[in-house]
C-alpha cells in the first residue's frame, strides 16, 4: 500500500462525532469528486465516483451517521484496465438528496445548484473543526501524497479555479502556505516543504501518518547531515594532501636547481622538516622543528618556499 493510500485509509476510519463537521467533509468531498443529477421532472440525485475503497466507505459511513438515509453503492470496472475499478455511491431519492445538499449548501436559496466559495462568509467551514474536516474531505476525494522517502509533495487536484483559492485559503487559516499549478485541466493546490506536510497531516487528524512521516523525515536529515559531514572532511582531506603535494614539489625543484643549502636556516629546516615527513599536518611540522613553530609559522615559511620555486621557474622559462 502506498503512502497516499495509507494516509486515507486513516482518515477513512476517523468519524468527527459533531454534526456541523460531518457536514463540512460531506460538502468538500461532494464538490471535488461528486455529481449532482436533475431529471426533466426536477427529480434530484447525487453520487460520487471515486477509485479508493477508503473514500467510498467513509462518504457511505458520513451519509449514514449524519442523516441516516440509503445510499446504493455500486462497483465499475474499466473497459481496457479490467483492475481498474471505479466505486459509485449514490443518494436517489429525490428528498434525501436535498437534505444533503441543503445542508452542505450546495442549493442557493432558490433552489438551484450553488456554493459559497468564500472562507470567510461560508456557514459550512466558519468553524477551526469544520475547516479542519473540509480539508480532509477534499484530501480523501482528490488528493494525494508522495513517498516521504524520496520527495515531500502534497497535493489536491480540483476542476476549477475557484475552488482551488478556497482550499488555498482555508490552508492558509492554518499558517500553511499552499500554492496553486495549472495541470491540464486541473488547477492543483500544492505543498512541498517536508515540515508543512507535517502541519497539513496534523490538520486533517492523521496522527499515525504524521509520526511516520516524521521518523522519516528525522532519518533523512541525519543521513544529510553525517553525508554534509564526511563530504566535507573529504574535501578537506584532499586540500590537504594537494597542497603537501605542491609543497613536496617544490623543494624539490630547489633542491635540484639551487640545493638547499643557500637557503636561510629558517626555510632550509623548515625543507628539510617537510621532505622527511611528506604526510605529516602542519601542526606536526611545526612540532618537528627547533625550537617548535606554530602552524601559522610553518604556513608562512612553506608559502616562501613556494614563492622562491615559482621564481626559479619563471626565471627558467625567460631562459
Amino acid at each position: 500500500m502506498s503512502f497516499s493510500s495509507k494516509v486515507k485509509d486513516e482518515l477513512s476510519r476517523q468519524v468527527n462525532p459533531a454534526r456541523h463537521c460531518q457536514i463540512a467533509e460531506i460538502a468538500a468531498i461532494l464538490s471535488l469528486c461528486g455529481k449532482i443529477k436533475i431529471s426533466d421532472q426536477d427529480h434530484f440525485s447525487i453520487e460520487i465516483h471515486t477509485e479508493n475503497v477508503a473514500v467510498a466507505r467513509k462518504y457511505f459511513t458520513l451519509l449514514k451517521k449524519t442523516f441516516n438515509i440509503g445510499t446504493d453503492v455500486s462497483i465499475r470496472r474499466g473497459a481496457y484496465l479490467k483492475r481498474n475499478r471505479t466505486y459509485i455511491v449514490a443518494v436517489r431519492e429525490h428528498e434525501d438528496a436535498i437534505r444533503v445538499l441543503q445542508a452542505a449548501k450546495l442549493l442557493n436559496e432558490y433552489g438551484e445548484v450553488s456554493e459559497n466559495l468564500s472562507v470567510v462568509r461560508n456557514v459550512v467551514v466558519q468553524n477551526t473543526c469544520c475547516r479542519r474536516a473540509f480539508i480532509r474531505g477534499a484530501f480523501l476525494a482528490s488528493g494525494s501524497i508522495s513517498d516521504p522517502e524520496k520527495f515531500y509533495h502534497f497535493e489536491i487536484a480540483c476542476v476549477a479555479e475557484p475552488k482551488a483559492e478556497q482550499l488555498r485559503e482555508l490552508i492558509a487559516t492554518f499558517d500553511i502556505e499552499a500554492k496553486i499549478v495549472r495541470r491540464k485541466k486541473y488547477y492543483v493546490v500544492y505543498i512541498k516543504e517536508g515540515s508543512q506536510i507535517v502541519d497539513i497531516l496534523n490538520v486533517m487528524e492523521a496522527p499515525v501518518a504524521l509520526m511516520e512521516l516524521e521518523n522519516i523525515r528525522i532519518l533523512k536529515e541525519m543521513r544529510n547531515s553525517v553525508n554534509r559531514q564526511v563530504n566535507c572532511e573529504t574535501a578537506n582531506i584532499n586540500k590537504t594532501v594537494s597542497a603537501a603535494v605542491k609543497q613536496m614539489d617544490d623543494i624539490r625543484y630547489i633542491q635540484a636547481v639551487i640545493g638547499l643549502d643557500g637557503l636561510p636556516d629558517n626555510l632550509r629546516e623548515m625543507a628539510l622538516v617537510r621532505l622527511e615527513r611528506p604526510d605529516a599536518t602542519l601542526k606536526e611540522l611545526g612540532e618537528a622543528l627547533n625550537p617548535p613553530v606554530g602552524k601559522s609559522g610553518v604556513n608562512h615559511r612553506l608559502r616562501k618556499l613556494g614563492i622562491l620555486a615559482d621564481d626559479l621557474r619563471e626565471r627558467s622559462v625567460k631562459q
